[in-house]
């Protein structure tokens, strides 16, 4: 084994948080991991980690060895891309974490254009809602909505994402149709519990914001779920309308106050600012911009400018 095996063997029990983890990452048994980081600091001479049975952490030595081998690692990588026919077959795996409703949604489709593109790569995705660690997890690129606090992240915008407030014709029948963000005190509103907050902002056509304590009748952690409420007739939901265009398309949900606007989020592709992008996924954050783009498609449907 080289020693440029040894550094990524190394890097990967790091991220991982320790051997079991990054055993798991690389598919190789947590034996042979251990056996080689013990070779790797009898050749250097020196103890890069402090092994528990719970956890690992880096000596001083480690530390340096650690953000040195990245370097390294990432440099080398670097200059085989650039030296690599740019019409070369892609190969490898690509790790992606993507939100579950948007994942089963939309990326569904275009991960299976991009896999006929490049029939030798392998996509291996975790999809979840929660942000998801991604040098812990060993994750290449996480797909993520809304707005950024991880400045130890790159990000590349992937398209816009736009809310809407909706309800099915059969509850404003019922209910009345709210003219005014604070009617909406007076409805059965459907929450979405990983927006952080249970206070809805609208902002009118002459940029005035309105904020609307909400008391809902149902939370959720799922838009797929709280759409469905809403079609059911359960109440109100502030949704990106990549959930609900399909059912405001069919008429099972109608928009509500249009003249008042939801904050609008974004879609961002991420990686570590510490690793070289590998040409793989640089090839699919352009083929997902292209895709999505500045007008998305579901908001073409339902012609929301």
């Amino acid at each position: 084994m080289g020693q440029l095996e040894d550094m990524n063997m190394f890097i990967h029990v790091v991220d991982a948080g320790g051997i079991s983890r990054a055993a798991d990452q690389m598919n190789l048994a947590k034996s042979a991991v251990s056996r080689r980081l013990v070779d790797l600091e009898k050749r250097l001479g020196v103890r890069l980690l402090n092994r528990t049975t719970r956890k690992s952490s880096l000596t001083e030595a480690g530390r340096n060895y650690y953000e040195r081998a990245i370097k390294i690692v990432d440099d080398v990588a670097e200059l085989n891309a650039l030296t690599e026919d740019a019409n070369s077959v892609l190969e490898g795996t690509i790790n992606l974490a993507v939100p579950l409703s948007f994942g089963l949604c939309h990326l569904s489709t275009a991960v299976d254009s991009f896999i006929k593109q490049h029939p030798k790569l392998t996509i291996n995705i975790n999809f979840s809602d929660g942000q998801v660690d991604l040098v812990e997890e060993g994750m290449d690129l996480a797909f993520r909505i809304g707005v950024l606090k991880d400045s130890s992240l790159i990000a590349r915008q992937i398209c816009p994402i736009k809310s809407i407030l909706c309800a099915s014709p059969d509850y404003l029948k019922k209910q009345g149709i709210p003219k005014t963000p604070e009617d909406l005190k007076h409805h059965q509103l459907l929450h979405y519990s990983l927006s952080g907050s249970l206070t809805w902002k609208l902002t009118d056509r002459q940029g005035e914001q309105h904020l609307i304590n909400i008391s809902a009748q149902m939370i959720a952690n799922n838009g797929d779920f709280l759409k469905n409420m809403a079609v059911a007739g359960h109440g109100i939901i502030i949704m990106p309308t990549f959930i609900v265009w399909k059912a405001i398309a069919s008429g099972e949900l109608v928009p509500i106050l249009s003249d008042y606007d939801p904050p609008q989020l974004n879609a961002y592709a991420v990686y570590p600012q510490a690793r070289y992008l590998s040409q793989r996924t640089r090839v699919l954050i352009d083929f997902l911009v292209e895709r999505f783009g500045d007008y998305p498609y579901w908001d073409r449907e339902i012609k929301i400018q």
